[in-house]
């Protein structure tokens, strides 16, 4: 299990460095953020991350019932995860982003729990978690919606500016959780 200490600074970095290159350049930002939805490699690369994760995620859990079907249950869903690159090409990206938020808000949760008694700042790593759960959710049942948020959110260069300001700011406190208060988790 990875430590709540880790898991934020990766968190705060890597959510951190995209908003600095939004900062730098909006226009070439509000640009590759436009693509992405239809964005078919990146689609590819998300979709068959989340399949690998999940894939993995489902080898290490103890399921004692499902023993038996495990071997099968891990093709079928590695099956699918790599011929939803095939045939469901449609927003891929989006749908691929959605599996990965998903399990990313899983790791989240998973990771935070064991300290929710330690810190309250641990309940910004949890309601994070089930922000993106439930985008993960939201942006699999329509994928559409995450195109008509990012045309929105970077329709001209000051909502760019202010929206990666805004997501700079949060990324640096989650890294700074991560250093000062999650130190010892």
């Amino acid at each position: 299990m990875m430590k709540l200490s880790l898991l934020s600074i990766l968190l705060g970095v890597g959510m951190a460095l995209p908003q600095v290159y939004g900062l730098a350049r909006p226009a070439k930002f509000a640009d590759a953020v436009k693509k992405f939805p239809r964005n078919f490699g990146a689609g590819v690369m998300l979709m068959l991350l989340g399949t690998g994760w999940f894939v993995w995620n489902v080898n290490n859990e103890p399921i004692a019932d499902f023993s038996v079907f495990k071997p099968y249950m891990i093709a079928g869903f590695a099956a699918v995860g790599v011929l939803s690159c095939i045939f469901i090409q449609d927003f891929l990206a989006v749908r691929g982003l959605a599996v990965v938020l998903l399990l990313l808000g899983k790791l989240m949760v998973d990771t935070g729990r064991p300290h929710l008694g330690e810190s309250p700042f641990v309940l910004v790593i949890q309601a994070w978690a089930y922000v993106l759960i439930i985008a993960g959710i939201w942006f699999t049942i329509t994928p559409w919606r995450l195109r008509d948020l990012l045309c929105f959110a970077t329709a001209n260069e000051n909502r760019v500016r202010i929206g990666s300001a805004l997501r700079l700011t949060f990324a640096l406190f989650v890294l700074a959780l991560g250093l000062t208060a999650f130190r010892t988790m």
